[in-house]
């Protein structure tokens, strides 16, 4: 990932957790041509812990939202460990966002919107934001977001 990717985040003062290591057979980057493909991501902490809890019962609305920016915090730190360092990120294509809720939870697309808020932040309001998808199921280990995502590469 380019040091400048790095330098950006500093500035912003944004502090990235560890990367998390595959669970299961799978890879948690792939690039193909001029697009790089990140896999399921949850929200990591800083000292490596998962964010845990049901949207709707355990955890509000905004509490889910933070989530949802550690889940950026989290990608953002993947991508860095995994990715070559030469590479550059032009945009984000695709969100696809999922929400651990309960069955009358129905603000999915706000909470998915502390990622979005967060690359928009760190690519700008152009490069940043991408088609979007935001539903609800269970998840895995009861965390409360993961989000997978696609971006354009510069050539």
């Amino acid at each position: 990932m380019s040091k400048q990717l790095k330098y950006r985040l500093e500035a912003m003062g944004l502090e990235l957790p560890p990367a998390p290591k595959p669970a299961g057979v799978y890879r948690p980057i792939l690039i193909i041509d001029n697009q790089l493909y990140v896999s399921g991501q949850g929200p990591v902490m800083n000292d490596g812990s998962l964010m845990q809890g049901k949207v709707g019962s355990v955890l509000d609305k905004e509490e889910a939202k933070v989530a949802a920016r550690q889940v950026g915090l989290t990608m953002l730190s993947t991508i860095i460990t995994h990715a070559p360092k030469e590479l550059r990120i032009k945009r984000v294509i695709k969100v696809l966002g999922m929400v651990n809720a309960t069955p009358e939870f129905e603000n999915h697309p706000y909470v998915i919107n502390g990622f979005s808020e967060l690359f928009a932040e760190v690519f700008g309001q152009e490069n940043g934001i991408g088609v979007r998808s935001a539903v609800g199921m269970n998840l895995p280990q009861n965390i409360p977001v993961e989000i997978e995502a696609a971006f354009l590469l510069e050539k």
